[in-house]
């Protein structure tokens, strides 16, 4: 990827990110409820209607919508995403603060997925239409069907309540309050994670270079480890980058199962209580997150294909 197309994808990840907040600001500006009303029930007070119409004042929440808006965007453009209305602290100081908790999450069932579904991937290639092929298929469609707040439930059931071997309430701080919630999105990534695996290691096998090794002796086992492996894994490279991006962003049900303090628990808790700031705060970083990462797994093509560098 040269300089002139980082520029553009940069251009488009500004034009992305305006029709973004305009929508989501939309979206909150029609939903129902009245964040003023739910910042006075948060505290424990509650408002008359000459409280709330002299807070909505003070706000700005009875200003036109594209009033309401610029002034949102302009404080954005600056880094001040406003205050959480149920929370009374600053949307930004939030976000930072259940960023790493998630981050920690994403890495860790990205890591439990590639020690799964690599592995199994190989396997069900290597031995195709063989009794471990069809078990590991079997296993995968399973865990395909299988949504992730039940799979949840059922790995807390199992080793919070049965074993007891970790505890019912996660937190961000040590290995066994992360693992369960890993695992739980880590089961479903594998499953397809798997079948892709075993898709691009049937395709190289079935590549020229791999008949001409094995014609002139080469060890099945070099080729499979030294070209197959590293070649076959090569396509996965932009599945992996959209799987973090859409776990960091979508990890809001396995957060609220065990109680993890990340940002998707955040999330729901904003939506709950109509803070508006919180919720326009959260969909725009993880908009950002979301390109960025993107930008970064294709810009890093040009490095691991030498293939893309030719093409250069």
């Amino acid at each position: 990827m040269g300089k002139k197309q980082i520029l553009k994808r940069l251009l488009q990840i500004v034009v992305v990110l305006f029709g973004i907040s305009f929508i989501t600001f939309a979206l909150t500006f029609m939903s129902p409820g009245d964040p003023v009303r739910n910042m006075y029930t948060a505290t424990g007070v509650m408002p008359t209607e000459e409280m709330v119409e002299e807070t909505r004042n003070e706000l700005g929440l009875n200003d036109p919508f594209l009033t309401q808006y610029t002034r949102w965007l302009g404080n954005c453009l600056r880094g001040d995403f406003g205050k959480s209305y149920s929370l009374n602290k600053p949307v930004t100081e939030l976000l930072a603060a259940r960023l790493w908790p998630t981050l920690k999450l994403t890495l860790m069932s990205m890591v439990l997925m590639l020690v799964i579904s690599v592995p199994l991937g190989m396997l069900s290639a290597l031995y195709k239409d063989k009794w471990i092929d069809y078990l590991v298929r079997g296993i995968t469609f399973i865990g395909c069907a299988m949504p992730n707040f039940w799979v949840g439930l059922l790995l807390m059931l199992v080793f919070c309540v049965y074993i007891n071997a970790f505890p019912v309430i996660s937190s961000a701080g040590d290995f066994k309050s992360l693992f369960l919630p890993a695992l739980t999105l880590a089961i479903a990534m594998s499953s397809k994670y798997t079948r892709q695996v075993r898709t691009a290691v049937l395709d190289e096998l079935n590549q020229d270079y791999v008949i001409g090794a094995e014609a002139r002796g080469v060890k099945r086992s070099k080729i499979i480890w030294l070209n197959v492996f590293p070649n076959s894994l090569l396509p996965l490279i932009t599945m992996f980058g959209l799987s973090i991006g859409s776990l960091l962003g979508g990890t809001s049900v396995v957060e609220v199962i065990f109680s993890y303090p990340g940002l998707g628990n955040l999330a729901v808790s904003a939506i709950t209580s109509s803070d508006y700031n919180l919720i326009q705060g959260y969909v725009l970083w993880l908009a950002l997150i979301y390109m960025v990462i993107n930008l970064i797994v294709d810009a890093s093509y040009i490095y691991i294909d030498p293939r893309m560098r030719l093409k250069e």
